[in-house]
């Protein structure tokens, strides 16, 4: 049996063409995939969100800040143009609380909310005159960072199973911004 030229041309014209379709193909899969993750992303992270909340009022009231209400994913533009969030901000008047939720909380996170909340009064004008508290709330910790929390003045609220408790000691006093 003898090929022709013209046939084993024809051969690589219909590889070639089944290569693009196969990559076509795993692009659309790893599009299909990454909207996956960031649905459960987002999902689990409004999950654990809803969780601290949940049990926040009661736990601050503990500590004795009696919150009238809370905000959830409060967005915004700072003045630099720039973009912020906050996850929940528990709020009676005069204190603010703001509460940055972590699946797992890590010392760089610890630093990055740190410098957030110091901005905080620029970027929201209304709490400028508010005591303002941080907390972070997580659900495992790496690296230590649950002990930097207390040592940098925040609230350390652990979500366990279906509540949430505050990790510091009673006698701890929470930083002031």
């Amino acid at each position: 049996m003898s090929v022709t030229y013209e046939e084993i041309l024809n051969l690589f014209r219909e590889v070639a063409e089944a290569q693009k379709e196969t990559e076509r193909k795993f692009q659309d899969t790893d599009r299909k995939l990454n909207q996956l993750e960031k649905l459960f992303t987002s999902q689990w992270g409004k999950l654990m969100e809803s969780l601290v909340e949940g049990d926040l009022v009661a736990l601050l009231k503990n500590r004795g800040i009696l919150i009238a209400d809370t905000t959830m994913r409060l967005k915004g533009k700072s003045p630099d143009g720039g973009n912020y969030e906050f996850d929940i901000i528990a709020h009676n008047g005069a204190e603010v609380v703001v509460v940055e939720v972590k699946t797992t909380l890590r010392p760089q996170d610890v630093k990055d909310f740190i410098e957030r909340l110091n901005q905080l009064k620029g970027w929201i004008p209304r709490y400028a005159h508010n005591q303002i508290y941080g907390a972070m709330a997580w659900l495992t910790a790496d690296a230590g960072a649950e002990q930097m929390l207390e040592k940098r003045g925040l609230f350390s609220i652990r979500a366990t199973g279906n509540s949430a408790s505050i990790q510091n000691p009673t006698e701890f006093i929470p930083h002031q911004w």
